[in-house]
């Protein structure tokens, strides 16, 4: 029995420190957009070359390969 003493101020802690975890994350936005990372990974784009667009990389032009 004195072992809930202990245990009901504790649970009481972490509910009070996930709530303030969960409002620190709406204030800041983490649930603004929950569709676009999901869809990103069905994406058929290349990812974007190191260089600029058209510019081989430094290493390919040394060798002479042009992309």
């Amino acid at each position: 029995m004195n072992i809930l003493l202990f245990l009901i101020p504790l649970s009481l802690l972490l509910i009070g420190i996930a709530a303030w975890i969960f409002v620190w994350a709406v204030r800041h936005g983490q649930f603004e957009d929950l569709d676009t990372p999901a869809l990103d990974v069905l994406r058929d784009e290349p990812p974007p070359p190191d260089g600029a667009a058209g510019e081989p990389r430094r290493d390919d032009a040394e060798r002479g390969d042009a992309g």
